[in-house]
């Protein structure tokens, strides 16, 4: 038995050394940032795959009491797999998220009581020029902050405006066209969101988005990204304006929220402007959402028991990003719910900094908001961000 000992210790050492030394040998050409990109021997598949995650301090102090509240976690882990297949024209696209915040939510029936990992699952058909088609899971052509991706933002994270009116992601066909100063998307999809294993309850949701770029396009589809990375040396300019409606929708937002006892038809309208020069970035959105059956469920006697999200929002922000790649924001929210719903009035007052290390696939963000809604104290929250993306 001791033999045994004294040369299996070594054997094993031997093994873990030469185990060591050949990883620490294998060597990519991809560079950060980039992904892991293969292709296939005979050209028939290529894939990227690109793995983010996305830490998350949190800390809220409440001005009336001085009470303080905070928090530390992993608001995003993602891994990300897109290319083509059998042909260059025929490409994929697959996100999962695997953070307890990504995919929470599941335990109800529509999703089979189970988590809700999947992102984005769907395939692009590019079938002519300027033209595609999109089948599968993934965002809606909304509201422009939720569109550019959480990977992408000019502070720790999106805006209230976005958290009450988006209409995220769902299921369904998506038409894509895209030449010189104008971008045109619509949209087909099941109207409940990402991940529903139950029949449809409702309607569909119909989506149609327009874009339009007077000074031409963005450098490095900057127009999708915030902050002003590239510095881009003319002033750049897109307007974009989105309709969506679900009909007989079930969920408290539309794609989002809780399921409940009533359908109601869900009219949302988004305007949007982004612009970029010389480091300057700023971004304008306004939200209206609606429902023209009314919005509030009531009982027998006429109480309030449910009401869908319904109301308008405004959102404008705007940085500064400087050569050694510091960038200070500013941003102003406020969300004004229909009053029907009594819900309250949400007014929001953020400040950022930002360091971008390598783009935004690495970076230390931070931003304190100023928070005042009706009926509640005063909040001051504070949060810091590191993004690593490869």
């Amino acid at each position: 038995m001791l033999f045994i000992k004294r040369t299996l210790a070594p054997f094993l050492f031997g093994v873990l050394f030469t185990s060591l030394s050949g990883f620490g040998q294998d060597i990519t050409k991809n560079k950060f940032g980039k992904g892991i990109q293969i292709t296939a021997a005979d050209s028939s598949f290529a894939m990227k795959f690109g793995l983010r995650f996305q830490t998350l301090y949190d800390g809220r102090l409440n001005l009336e009491n001085q009470n303080y509240n905070d928090q530390f976690l992993i608001r995003r882990y993602r891994l990300k797999f897109d290319g083509w297949a059998y042909h260059p024209n025929i490409m994929y696209k697959l996100e999962v998220g695997i953070s307890n915040r990504d995919h929470g939510g599941g335990n109800i029936p529509q999703t089979g009581l189970t988590s809700s990992l999947i992102l984005d699952a769907l395939i692009k058909w590019n079938f002519k020029p300027s033209w595609s088609l999109w089948i599968g899971q993934t965002k809606l052509p909304g509201n422009r902050e939720r569109v550019i991706s959480s990977q992408a933002l000019q502070f720790v994270d999106r805006s209230n405006l976005n958290s009450k009116f988006n209409i995220d992601r769902d299921a369904g066909v998506q038409l894509h066209y895209e030449k010189d100063k104008f971008n045109f998307i619509s949209s087909i999809s099941m109207g409940e969101g990402r991940n529903i294993v139950t029949n449809n309850s409702g309607g569909y949701d119909y989506t149609l988005r327009a874009e339009y770029l007077p000074f031409g396009a963005f450098t490095g589809g900057g127009d999708y990204f915030s902050a002003d990375l590239k510095r881009e040396p003319k002033p750049k300019l897109s307007l974009g304006i989105t309709y969506d409606y679900n009909d007989r929708a079930m969920r408290e937002g539309g794609q989002l929220g809780d399921f409940l006892t009533a359908q109601r038809d869900l009219e949302t309208w988004f305007l949007d402007a982004h612009f970029k020069y010389n480091g300057f970035s700023s971004i304008l959105e306004y939200a209206n959402k609606k429902s023209p059956d009314g919005a509030v469920i009531v009982d027998g006697i006429g109480n309030l028991v449910e009401a869908f999200y319904t109301g308008s929002g405004i959102n404008w922000q705007a940085g500064y990003l400087f050569k050694s790649n510091f960038e200070i924001a500013g941003r102003f929210t406020k969300v004004t719910p229909e009053k029907i719903t009594l819900r309250n009035e949400n007014t929001q007052y953020t400040l950022g900094l930002s360091r971008y290390i390598v783009g935004h696939n690495l970076k230390i963000q931070s931003d304190i908001t100023l928070i005042k809604e009706d009926s509640h104290d005063d909040q001051l929250m504070a949060r810091m961000t590191v993004e690593l993306a490869f």
